[in-house]
């Protein structure tokens, strides 16, 4: 006698419904679904008892008529695919045409519905699968779908669900996210008699993200707008952020879509992270919501039973496109807040910069240039560098051939402010902002048609140095600084170990070492931003960030870790005394740079106090 048998319909129908509703939110997630692919235009939702006493979905969509009001009780009935090659563009939210049957096996289901222009539409009474009744009756344009007593046939499932609060929250979390795939239908959520979300039709994106994360300040929100042909077709990324300045708590909440589908997807939340890397501190995410849009045929829906996961077809190619649509974003972002800021910038006229006279360079020796400070004032009587710490300055006379260093390149680039030009006016780019002063040596202050801007020395520094860092990196033109005595350390089994595997970035952060035999290496040149440091200390600086990396961070963002580490090492520090040319050429370096708002680290670079912010302190309002 055969071990195998064919399940009974009901038994089924049970396991099926284990996989497709795992509590209350499965059900309401799969009707709104319905009435989305139904075109309807406005959708309730109507919970009671935490979903397990009623759930009901109204929509004003095309509806039913009596035959198929039947026939979506049938299990894999759908309107929604007709052969198989239709699982390469699916189009619509649902399509395996299991969700009403798996429903229907596990509670009381009642539906409504009526066809436009019908005189009368259609009751169906099911009662933990069995067909009860099947009438006509008077009834609007749409469907009504409300299930009573969910799970009220196996209470082995109901004992497992959370408590009330939680699945309340399941519910509220599915609406939430359809009305952000569809801004242009309009949703209502009532708990127990009491509204809880009202969305109109016809609401733009950023209104609800708006509204769902209680952002009425202009400026909170920062779009993201992305697009690009690939040979597949088109892929754009689009949605809204909140801006790094008004993030608060430990870890954003991002929400992800995949053509109008709501999805958690590490791939594309790590590449959401990613673009926005060195703009949020340590602990804290993006958040906000994110669409991606692809030719149907890169995209696999067909992997999950609740259909929230995916699968891509080049899932490489829509992370470099996410990460490339956050960074843009953001840069764009950028600009809007200098406008805020600084009003429009106008640069001022460059002035011819008169020939200087060297020595003479020895045979197959570079020629040595003019040492470059951070903030070189007063060029022609002495070059200032930092300590060590920060914490004082010291001087040294112009460069001369026999000095112990050759450095191979500008440090820091050719393009930086004429301090002797600032002494005695306002730089002509600072139209809009007035630069008052140094406040505690570590802040600048300055008076703009917005109000009091309080800026971080170190932090805007910090960003300013390492936004040239990477262009740098980029073109592969980091400065290098050759030692004329080279330095001998010694190397844990760690820092061997990173210095073999990732030998090539290190050189192109402008860190040459060579083996000298056993544990010990040889420091032959450094990076020459960092050349008023020990080599030791630069050397342990760079090696420490590769002796225990972070395995989920792509090449690009470790090279930029690296690149941060060096920019905060060479910026000016906290206590540390300018210059009022000095304060002033820092602004303007601001004004002229495309990423200035938060340091590498994620740490806010500057604070805008409004007039009204002002007054309130002094009680004139």
């Amino acid at each position: 006698m055969s071990k195998i048998k064919i399940l009974p319909e009901d038994l089924a129908n049970k396991i099926a419904a284990g996989e497709v509703v795992e509590r209350p939110a499965s059900v309401v997630k799969e009707f709104v679904e319905n009435g989305l692919d139904a075109k309807a235009s406005h959708i309730t939702v109507e919970v009671e008892g935490g979903g397990t006493r009623l759930l009901r979905v109204i929509d004003n969509g095309e509806g039913m008529d009596a035959d198929d009001v039947l026939l979506c009780l049938e299990r894999h009935a759908t309107s929604k695919l007709k052969e198989a090659a239709d699982l390469n563009g699916i189009t619509t939210l649902g399509f395996r045409g299991e969700a009403v049957p798996s429903i229907a096996s596990v509670s009381q289901l009642v539906i409504t519905s009526k066809r436009p222009g019908a005189e009368l539409g259609t009751l169906a009474e099911i009662r933990y699968g069995q067909v009860r009744k099947v009438h006509e009756m008077g009834c609007s344009q749409g469907t009504v779908m409300e299930v009573r007593d969910l799970f009220g046939n196996v209470p082995a499932r109901r004992k497992f669900l959370k408590t009330k609060r939680t699945e309340l929250s399941h519910v509220e979390e599915v609406v939430l996210c359809a009305a952000l795939a569809h801004p242009e239908v309009g949703f209502r959520l009532v708990v127990d008699g009491r509204e809880v979300l009202s969305f109109a039709s016809g609401d733009s994106l950023e209104h609800r993200v708006a509204t769902l994360f209680g952002q009425k300040k202009p400026g909170s929100l920062l779009a993201i707008d992305w697009h690009k042909y690939e040979d597949g077709g088109e892929i754009a990324v689009h949605g809204w952020l909140l801006s790094p300045d008004v993030m608060a708590g430990p870890a954003g909440q991002l929400r992800l879509f995949v053509l109008g589908r709501p999805v958690r997807d590490r791939m594309v939340s790590h590449a959401v992270s990613e673009g926005a890397h060195g703009y949020y501190m340590k602990g804290r995410r993006p958040a906000g919501v994110i669409m991606v849009s692809t030719p149907l045929a890169e995209v696999d829906v067909n992997v999950h039973p609740t259909k929230q996961e995916i699968r891509f077809r080049q899932a490489n190619v829509i992370h470099q496109a996410v990460v490339e649509a956050v960074r843009t974003g953001l840069e764009r972002y950028q600009g809007q807040v200098k406008k805020a800021l600084f009003g429009t910038f106008q640069p001022r006229p460059s002035r011819p910069v008169a020939p200087q006279t060297r020595e003479p360079a020895a045979v197959g020796q570079e020629p040595l240039p003019q040492p470059v400070s951070l903030f070189p004032s007063c060029r022609e009587k002495k070059s200032v560098l930092l300590s060590d710490d920060g914490q004082a300055l010291k001087t040294s006379p112009p460069a001369s051939p026999a000095q112990p260093h050759s450095v191979q390149n500008d440090p820091v680039g050719a393009h930086r402010p004429d301090f002797d030009s600032m002494a005695t006016s306002t730089p002509s780019g600072l139209n809009h902002i007035n630069y008052i002063g140094q406040y505690q040596d570590s802040y600048l202050l300055c008076a703009s048609n917005e109000g009091l801007v309080v800026i971080d020395q170190h932090a805007a520094h910090e960003r300013l140095l390492f936004e040239k860092l990477k262009k740098q990196l980029a073109s592969r033109t980091v400065a290098r600084q050759t030692l004329l005595f080279p330095e001998m350390v010694e190397c844990t089994a760690a820092q061997i170990q990173a210095l073999h595997n990732h030998h090539d970035e290190i050189v192109e952060m402008g860190l040459e070492v060579a083996e000298f035999g056993g544990e010990t290496f040889v420091i032959k040149a450094i990076p020459a931003l960092l050349a008023y440091l020990g080599p030791l200390e630069i050397f342990s600086g760079i090696i420490d960030q590769y002796v225990a990396p972070d395995i989920s961070a792509s090449r690009a963002t470790r090279l930029e870790d690296v690149l941060a580490t060096m920019a905060c090492k060479a910026a000016v520090k906290a206590n540390h005394v300018l210059q009022h040319e000095e304060g002033m050429a820092l602004v303007e370096q601001m004004l002229t740079a495309d990423v200035f708002s938060h340091c590498p680290h994620g740490r806010p670079v500057y604070r805008l106090f409004s007039p009204d912010e002002v007054k309130k302190w002094f009680k004139r309002t």
